[in-house]
């Protein structure tokens, strides 16, 4: 059986071609769709029209790949948007494909379930909009809490003033309360980013980056000497993804503090997130 699965994120829209139990490849589309959400509750037209696009190639590759079906989802820049069932309405009207738009605790639930596939541990993801952390135990989630933060939207609310960057993190981080202690894996654009430059992958590989692990010194020197250069310098080190060389500095302070918050002196980085966890949900309720 042959899947693929469309994640509307708020800073790209990704997709995994999935065939009889194997991820074979995912590819990303940098659309921006959070341009901006830092100062207003909804979705800019631009932004709205290159994801939309974006959607379509997404629906094409699929196509080409022969999908048998094909589930699509978002999360926190149109869940949190005022005109978010305006663009799901768009998306709909445009391809006829549904849009599952997710809460953040069932992102939380379906990243632990990508990653971990139902064993015990943390789970953390710095994404665009929102930063999920979860932990599961004895084959149950036993946290789950979402923070409205994330690469993008502190690239809109503090640019690289870094006094002002750890003050709107704090703030916003200060939801998770308790976390319980656990081993943690970090999932998401900015960990696998920062592992690719700490491990100087050129050009990026999954495989290099699956398991590798990176440690809250590493990532707080990364986010330290990031956000110190220039865009130009950012773009030339061995291992940039220059799609997220303008948020890769603020995502990687954030990253760090949650870290810090959870007692984590290192994560592991996986390849795997909430694209094979929303498959791996679906295909199980199919089943029942």
């Amino acid at each position: 059986m042959k899947c693929a699965v469309i994640d509307i994120g708020s800073n790209s829209v990704r997709l995994l071609l999935w065939a009889d139990g194997c991820s074979l490849n995912k590819k990303i589309y940098t659309t921006r769709l959070g341009e901006g959400i830092a100062f207003s509750p909804v979705l800019r037209p631009q932004a709205m029209e290159r994801t939309l696009e974006a959607i379509g190639e997404c629906l094409r590759q699929a196509n080409l790949f022969g999908a048998e079906k094909v589930y699509a989802f978002a999360t926190a820049a149109v869940r949190s948007a005022e005109n978010g069932r305006e663009f799901t309405r768009q998306v709909f009207d445009r391809y006829g494909i549904q849009i599952d738009v997710l809460s953040g605790e069932r992102e939380a639930e379906l990243g632990m379930l990508g990653a971990l596939g139902g064993k015990d541990g943390g789970i953390v993801d710095v994404g665009g909009a929102s930063t999920e952390v979860t932990v599961g135990a004895g084959g149950k989630v036993i946290y789950a809490v979402s923070a409205d933060v994330g690469a993008v939207r502190l690239k809109y609310a503090c640019g690289e003033d870094v006094p002002a960057l750890e003050k709107y993190i704090s703030e916003k981080i200060s939801v998770y309360g308790k976390i319980p202690v656990c081993p943690v894996t970090a999932i998401g654009g900015t960990a696998t980013s920062l592992a690719a430059l700490e491990y100087e992958v050129e050009p990026y590989d999954p495989k290099k980056i699956q398991g590798s692990i990176l440690t809250t010194e590493q990532i707080e020197k990364w986010a330290k000497r990031l956000l110190s250069l220039s865009q130009e310098e950012r773009l030339s080190l061995k291992g940039m993804d220059k799609r997220r060389a303008d948020i890769l500095g603020g995502g990687a302070l954030l990253l760090g503090f949650v870290l810090k918050k959870m007692g984590a002196d290192k994560a592991t980085v996986s390849e795997q997130d909430n694209l094979e966890g929303y498959l791996s949900d679906r295909l199980r309720r199919a089943e029942i």
